[in-house]
């Protein structure tokens, strides 16, 4: 294993393959693909938090400045049911939340959609409602799982007993807000119909899902609906599953039998695309004089809505992080009148990690021990529940190369005690973990008469340079230059994968790819190289790969560290370093791997300082609801990011060999910078994001 810092070079840093196309503009994304007499469709949202639509006043703006078509509940076409309540838009008159889709307008221009939308008269019944989380609600229950298909509840031994005898006892709640998922693409769709077979355009991390949800949706066959996404600007879990946009474009164009174009606005997609849940979550650890952990419970509350269930997996961190022999993990639900939240970036691993590993900071001042080191004290040699060994883990090492690159040794453990003029400076350690997904998937790969080679695989790319990564995996298995190989993705047309989302698109595309280039490369040793003029293809599949993998506990790990300084006078918190040490397998390609790593800790920066969804209780909506009042970080807020990884040789992950790197970046990375607040100030703050006026307020800052 070799420390790898962020300035590799040869191909191992290839330059993304379509950059040029996107600064350029000739990459199209969803919204701006040609489609001749397109129309433009414009949602309907409700203004109510619960209730139902008594009836809507379709003559008033229908005809007028070329409104072309209003859909709501009483004429919209009936939909079959797929399975997703989210997409059943305009099937029936109940309001669940506020902002749920009640109408729909299509004109001829998007001036004159949005004009007629805000004008059309929309007639409610109201009921009271309920949208604020609470840990005593009367409906909090305990989901059956928790996402993805996770125990709700796991228990080892008895974790209140071994809590009450221990040492050192640390008990305390942490919180986290509603967070909101902003891709720079907003999400967006252009659908046409050609007698009974739809093609979308539509900005998603999977057309494969898409593709079958609009074939139940409007009951034709799979092979009828072709989904394009070869351009995506992002999608951090939101774009993960069908939202309603794709199936009222594909709606309204079947309506008025033309194109159809949508694309929602920011504030929108506040309320339609899901979030991440707030959470309340109790953490209790209890250890002996020396630190080592005995006892471990971390008990999660979390909001979902009425017309779907989401449990997200905020305590699974706890399950895989530390040794401790008797532990216990709890999740439950309340239901609200709130849209159902959905997958954020890091899902389960990024909330629950500010409590984690917030907790584990206050052991450390507890217990006297060195934050690094009694992370280190309480490495597990197995998986501390399912009693499987790890494919691989360098934790430890990521903690120690990353305390060497901060400057950890000397720092004084004694907080409030370094100060540069007005400012308060701190400095905070985390762990980050996040585990290998792995899915099926099939490539074709082929060769012309020429020696030019494509690569074909229905991946997404949705910013994350994937893309380039899966050519370079091809390239490297024919053993040819990436000159000469072509890549194809974002077509259900091309062989089928599964989403980007779960930081497993490069392990489980790269590996279809690496097996269907290797089975050509060795075809073609075998003619020596001869192809006819016909050429050569291959498509090979991973299903029964997959299905045949050993078990082990497959994880990438990493640690984070940070400096904050906090103003005496202000309560302001800035963050002028961070640094972060990771081992997440192979890295395919090291100019990606870190932006990657840098938007995480970015993302990771912005929800412990800016993010945060407020919501107002009268009406039953986050009150900042556009990204004048949802704050996130900007270029100001970030300081130096020094990121690097260990190099990993794990046997044990496939075809490609690599661990995921999407994610693991913004996990801990709140933590990091609440415990250097902590540091800093002796001001410990629980809740996200960090107020300056929690600060303030504090004796210690005075």
């Amino acid at each position: 294993m070799t420390s790898t810092i962020d300035r590799a070079v040869g191909a191992r840093s290839l330059a993304r393959v379509e950059g040029v196309d996107k600064v350029t503009g000739r990459a199209r994304y969803a919204y701006e693909y040609d489609a001749d007499g397109a129309a433009y469709a414009w949602p309907v949202q409700a203004t109510i938090a619960k209730g139902s639509v008594t009836g809507v006043d379709v003559d008033s703006v229908l005809g007028r400045d070329g409104v072309i078509g209003v859909l709501w509940h009483g004429n919209a076409p009936r939909l079959r049911d797929t399975g997703d309540p989210v997409v059943a838009v305009l099937q029936k008159p109940d309001v669940a939340y506020r902002g749920q889709v009640v109408g729909l307008v299509v004109a001829l221009t998007s001036e004159a959609a949005r004009e007629a939308a805000q004008q059309l008269p929309v007639h409610y019944a109201t009921t009271d409602h309920d949208s604020v989380l609470r840990a005593d609600h009367p409906s909090l229950y305990e989901p059956d799982r928790v996402n993805p298909d996770s125990d709700t509840d796991s228990v080892i031994g008895d974790a209140d007993k071994a809590f009450g005898e221990s040492a050192v006892r640390v008990d305390v709640t942490y919180r986290t807000p509603a967070e909101h998922n902003n891709p720079m693409e907003p999400h967006a769709t252009t659908a046409t119909w050609e007698g009974n077979s739809l093609t979308v355009q539509d900005s998603n991390q999977g057309g494969q899902v898409v593709r079958d949800t609009l074939a139940k949706a409007f009951a034709i066959e799979p092979g009828d609906v072709r989904v394009i996404n070869a351009h995506v600007g992002g999608g951090f879990g939101s774009k993960g599953t069908p939202r309603p946009n794709v199936v009222l474009t594909a709606m309204a164009a079947r309506v008025v039998g033309r194109p159809v174009k949508l694309a929602l606005t920011r504030q929108q997609q506040f309320s339609m695309v899901g979030y991440r849940t707030p959470t309340i979550q109790r953490m209790r650890l209890g250890a002996d004089a020396d630190g080592a952990l005995n006892s471990l419970s971390h008990d999660v509350i979390e909001q979902t809505g009425t017309t779907k269930e989401f449990a997200e997996q905020s305590a699974i961190i706890s399950r895989v992080m530390y040794a401790a022999p008797n532990r216990r993990t709890a999740h439950a639900l309340v239901t609200l009148d709130v849209p159902v939240p959905s997958w954020m970036r890091a899902p389960g691993e990024c909330p629950g990690s500010f409590a984690l590993e917030s907790a584990m900071d206050e052991l450390a001042v507890a217990a006297g021990v060195d934050p690094v080191e009694l992370r280190i004290r309480n490495e597990p040699a197995v998986d501390p529940e399912e009693g499987t060994p790890f494919s691989s883990r360098h934790l430890v090492e990521c903690l120690r190369e990353g305390a060497e690159r901060f400057g950890w040794v000397g720092r004084d453990p004694r907080p409030g005690r370094q100060r540069i003029g007005r400012w308060l400076v701190g400095s905070g350690v985390a762990s980050s973990t996040y585990p290998v997904n792995i899915v099926p998937a099939t490539a074709r790969v082929a060769v012309d008469g020429e020696g030019r080679y494509t690569v074909s695989i229905n991946a997404t790319d949705i910013g994350t340079g994937a893309r380039t990564a899966l050519l370079q995996i091809g390239a490297e298995a024919l053993g040819v230059g990436t000159d000469r190989v072509t890549i194809l993705i974002g077509d259900t047309r091309l062989p089928r994968a599964g989403l980007a989302g779960g930081s497993m698109g490069t392990n489980s595309w790269g590996w279809a790819v690496h097996k269907a280039a290797t089975k050509l490369a060795d075809q073609l040793a075998a003619m020596s190289g001869a192809v006819g003029p016909e050429g050569l293809e291959v498509t090979e599949g991973t299903a029964a790969d997959v299905k045949a993998m050993e078990s082990f506990s497959r994880h990438a790990f990493g640690a984070q560290f940070v400096e904050v300084r906090v103003n005496v006078d202000s309560g302001e918190i800035r963050v002028p370093r961070m640094v972060g040490v990771f081992a997440a397998g192979r890295i395919v390609n090291a100019r990606t791997a870190r932006s990657q790593l840098i938007g995480g800790m970015t993302m990771g920066l912005s929800m412990a300082l800016h993010e945060e969804g407020l919501m107002d209780a009268q009406f039953g909506d986050y009150a900042n609801h556009d990204l004048a009042t949802y704050h996130i970080a900007s270029n100001a807020d970030i300081g130096d990011i020094d990121v690097s990884w260990l190099e990993e040789d794990d046997p044990h992950l496939g075809g490609t060999a690599t661990k995921g790197i999407g994610e693991i970046g913004i996990v801990g990375t709140a933590a990091a910078i609440a415990n250097a607040v902590y540091h800093a100030t002796g001001v410990r703050l629980r809740s996200l994001p960090l107020h300056l006026e929690d600060l303030l307020a504090a004796p210690n800052m005075r």
